[in-house]
């Protein structure tokens, strides 16, 4: 069979990866993303496994009836119950898969299965034929291929080509295969299985050994043409293959590969928020392609080589996978050139000698503090450029609540040479004081966008930090505390963000009428 050079994206984050531990997603959620999977361009998606309960099989059902374009596949073993209830659920599908597997590894036949290899081969035979009797599209997978004997395996997979199987499936259930070693497998199912044959290899790889993605490259290099895989790489135990990376792979390294996939990747930083949003399973900063940090540049070396050319430092664009630019990230290994950069960006425009003196205190600054915001930035020239001094001051708090009083808080602040008082209640202490600064500060359109606190240290009386960031009319600006006393550090954190605020004010309303 001719091999072409389009590599068939077969995603399973909503089977495998909801099989990762506290990813569970209810029907809507997972709807949600069925529909961002095919605007993705997803080819294949398996839906679930309808035989495992029947909220299940209705789920896969649903998610059948809302896709137009993609193959939706349902999950069953060979069993007879199990393909009738993986028809059931996606019969009615306009592109209906049926995926039977059955282990195939000596270890899991002697101690799983209970079953001698000609009873596995005929478990083969009978459900592969099944399947094919119900649907024109139907994948096998020899479970734990990797570590079944290889003459055994092509003899598995050539019973399920005789039966009707139109994908064959080499999953590395485990992570265990190494990409030499898979590149081999591949190759030899290839030549001495597959040969004339129209049927798809497809690989199908978890990331125990971090290979995953390692391995599903080394089997397309052997001419697969499937690979299954999730979003953001979650799944059983360590996670399987992960889509954006392969899609990504496969888009940078077509002249090493010569394959592509039809996926949009503008939609990829979309999809992965989503799916982490819906499972709450945190991406990690560093992950590639769509970490925090896979576009983010802190050292003064590379901050240099981006500002001069990005292909320096990135293999790709962060437009191709939806994100709008790079970012620079000023910290302690931070140069003078992002440093200046980045104020020009902001409106401030200096000499070396007064840029300079900025450096200076902008190192030592990041030697004290992990992230340098903007708003650190401008405070950090504030003395140089302008004469604006911080508008609000907060004198004093007090607050009142119980289980059997409402939270009450009164503050004073000063600003425009007088003292202000106001009382205002609120669902708890914070929000009660905050309540009460916007009306003492005349602030009732600020809102209250982001808020966290964390605890500086262990035990009672750790020092609380509290961190937020508050917008008026489009304009943002943050603000920070610390107080033994979380409700003292809320008040302090928002005055200092209502100042931050009407600095960036004064700012615009200086470039409005004449620049900086």
């Amino acid at each position: 069979m001719p091999i072409d050079n389009h590599v068939r994206i077969f995603d399973t984050t909503l089977r495998d990866g909801e099989q990762s531990p506290g990813a569970t997603m209810t029907l809507e959620e997972k709807l949600r993303i069925a529909k961002k999977l095919e605007d993705l361009g997803v080819d294949v998606i398996e839906a679930g496994f309808p035989a495992a309960s029947p909220g299940e099989l209705e789920s896969v059902r649903q998610i059948g009836q809302v896709l137009e374009r993609a193959e939706v596949a349902g999950l069953c073993r060979t069993r007879e119950t199990d393909i009738e209830a993986s028809w059931k659920a996606v019969g009615a599908a306009k592109h209906p898969r049926l995926h039977v597997f059955i282990a195939t590894s000596p270890l899991h036949r002697e101690h799983k299965l209970k079953m001698s290899p000609e009873d596995v081969l005929e478990e083969v035979r009978r459900g592969v034929a099944q399947c094919a009797s119900l649907c024109k599209s139907v994948e096998f997978s020899a479970e734990d291929a990797t570590r079944t004997e290889l003459d055994y395996l092509k003899e598995v997979f050539a019973c399920a080509i005789e039966n009707g199987a139109t994908v064959l499936n080499i999953p590395d259930t485990v992570g265990y295969t190494m990409p030499q070693e898979y590149t081999r497998i591949v190759s030899e199912i290839m030549s001495d299985v597959v040969k004339d044959h129209p049927v798809v290899v497809s690989t199908h790889c978890h990331n125990d050994l971090g290979l995953a993605v390692a391995n599903s490259m080394a089997a397309i290099a052997a001419g697969a043409r499937q690979v299954e895989c999730c979003i953001n790489g979650i799944g059983e135990r360590a996670g399987n293959a992960a889509l954006e990376e392969i899609v990504m792979g496969l888009k940078v390294r077509r002249d090493l590969l010569g394959c592509d996939t039809r996926i949009d990747t503008r939609q990829i930083m979309s999809t992965s928020r989503l799916v982490s949003q819906v499972t709450g399973l945190h991406v990690s900063a560093s992950k590639p392609i769509v970490g925090r940090n896979a576009f983010a540049h802190e050292s003064g070396i590379h901050q240099h080589g981006m500002l001069k050319d990005r292909r320096t430092y990135e293999i790709m664009l962060p437009e191709d996978v939806g994100l709008s630019e790079s970012k620079i990230v000023l910290g302690k290994h931070s140069g003078r050139h992002a440093l200046q950069k980045r104020l020009e960006e902001l409106g401030f425009t200096m000499g070396s000698v007064q840029l300079g003196k900025v450096f200076e205190r902008f190192k030592r600054l990041a030697d004290k503090k992990k992230n340098i915001y903007d708003e650190d930035l401008t405070a950090l020239v504030a003395d140089d450029v302008f004469d604006v001094p911080a508008r609000f001051e907060l004198v004093q708090v007090h607050f009142r609540g119980g289980s059997d009083q409402a939270p009450e808080a009164e503050v004073t602040v000063r600003f425009d040479g007088e003292e202000h008082s106001c009382q205002a209640t609120g669902n708890g202490p914070v929000n009660a004081v905050i309540n009460a600064l916007k009306l003492c500060t005349e602030s009732e359109e600020v809102t209250v966008e982001d808020y966290h606190i964390d605890a500086l240290s262990g035990g009672s009386d750790a020092q609380g930090n509290v961190r937020l960031s508050v917008s008026s009319d489009g304009t943002v600006a943050h603000g920070r505390a610390t107080h033994l006393d979380v409700v003292m550090a809320s008040a302090q954190a928002f005055i200092a963000a209502l100042n931050h605020l009407a600095f960036q004010v004064e700012i615009d309303r200086r470039r409005a009428v004449g620049g900086v």
